[in-house]
C-alpha cells in the first residue's frame, strides 16, 4: 500500500511539473521585431520643406510597415509635403514632392494641373465655408449672347473642383470654422483654367460647396431668364447642317407665246414676261 502511494505521489509529481512548464511556456513575453521609421516630429501643412527638426525616429512592428515609409530621415530633407501631416504620422513618398519641385504651393501642384485663383466675396466663397482641401462646383451667371439684353443664363461649368487655398491659408481650421478671405485658389486642369478664367471675366461665378466624397457629375441643364421668371422651358439650340449644297439659281421668268393665224399660215411670236424686269 506504502508503494502504491509514493508511485501516485510521484506521478502526480511529474504532471505537475509538465504542466508548470507548459503554462512558463505559453505566457513567455516573446521579444517583438521592430524598424525604425520617420514620423512628423508636429503637424506640419502643405509646402512644407521637411528639415532635420521636422522629422524623428520611431520603432514601428516590422509587420506592419506602410507602404512607402523610410528608414532615415536624410532621404526626406529638402522634400517639400503635397499633403499636410499630423504628429507622430509617418512620411510616406506620396506626401512629398520631388527634389526640384522646391517648396511652398507650387509643390503641391500635381503635374499637368494649374492652380488659378479667382476672387470671392463672402456669398461667392458660401459664407467663409469654403476652405483649403474642400470641394466645390463653379458657376457663372452672364449675357449668353452679350447683346446686353438681359438674355442672361447661369450653367455649371467645373464640378468637383479641389480648393488648394484660401486666401493665403493651405489648411483648414482645426475646429472647421469658417474663413472670410478675399481670393480663393482652385486646381484646374488647363482647359479648366482657360473656362474659368472667360467666366470670371464675362459673368459673376458662384462657388457651390459639395461633399468631399461625392465625386458623382452631375452635368445640370442650363437656367435662363425666361425660364426662371415666366415658367418657359430654354429653347433649343439651333443646329447648322454642315455641307449645305448651294442654293438653286432662281429660273428666268417664261416668255409670252402668241400664235398668229393668216389664212391657212400659222405663226407664233415670243413676248418677253414684264416680271423679269
Amino acid at each position: 500500500m506504502l508503494i502504491g502511494a509514493a508511485v501516485a505521489i510521484l506521478i502526480g509529481l511529474l504532471a505537475g511539473s509538465f504542466v508548470y512548464k507548459q503554462f512558463q511556456k505559453a505566457t513567455a513575453v516573446r521579444p517583438l521585431s521592430v524598424d525604425k521609421v520617420v514620423v512628423s516630429a508636429a503637424r506640419l501643412p502643405v509646402g512644407t520643406r521637411l528639415q532635420t527638426q521636422h522629422l524623428r525616429l520611431i520603432d514601428w512592428p516590422s509587420g506592419g510597415l506602410p507602404r512607402g515609409t523610410f528608414s532615415r530621415a536624410e532621404d526626406c530633407l529638402n522634400r517639400a509635403l503635397i499633403s499636410p501631416v499630423l504628429e507622430n504620422e509617418p512620411i510616406l513618398e506620396e506626401n512629398l514632392a520631388p527634389r526640384e519641385a522646391g517648396a511652398g504651393l507650387p509643390a503641391a501642384i500635381p503635374e499637368g494641373m494649374r492652380a488659378l485663383s479667382v476672387r470671392v466675396d463672402d456669398v461667392v466663397a458660401v459664407a467663409g465655408f469654403v476652405t483649403p482641401a474642400t470641394m466645390v462646383d463653379v458657376l457663372v451667371t452672364g449675357d449668353a449672347q452679350g447683346t446686353g439684353t438681359r438674355n442672361t443664363v447661369t450653367r455649371t461649368i467645373l464640378e468637383n473642383v479641389r480648393v488648394m487655398t484660401a486666401g493665403q491659408k493651405v489648411e483648414q481650421d482645426k475646429d472647421g470654422k469658417p474663413q472670410t478671405v478675399s481670393v480663393v485658389t482652385l486646381l484646374v486642369n488647363p482647359e479648366q483654367a482657360n473656362k474659368l478664367t472667360m467666366a470670371s471675366t464675362e459673368g459673376k461665378i458662384h462657388l457651390a460647396l459639395r461633399n468631399t466624397i461625392d465625386t458623382k457629375e452631375v452635368n445640370p441643364p442650363t437656367v435662363t431668364r425666361a425660364s426662371l421668371f415666366n415658367g418657359a422651358s430654354p429653347s433649343p439650340p439651333v443646329r447648322r447642317r454642315k455641307n449645305l449644297d448651294p442654293a438653286p439659281k432662281p429660273q428666268p421668268p417664261q416668255a409670252f407665246v402668241v400664235e398668229l393665224f393668216q389664212g391657212d399660215k400659222r405663226e407664233t411670236h415670243s413676248f418677253p414676261n414684264p416680271q423679269g424686269n
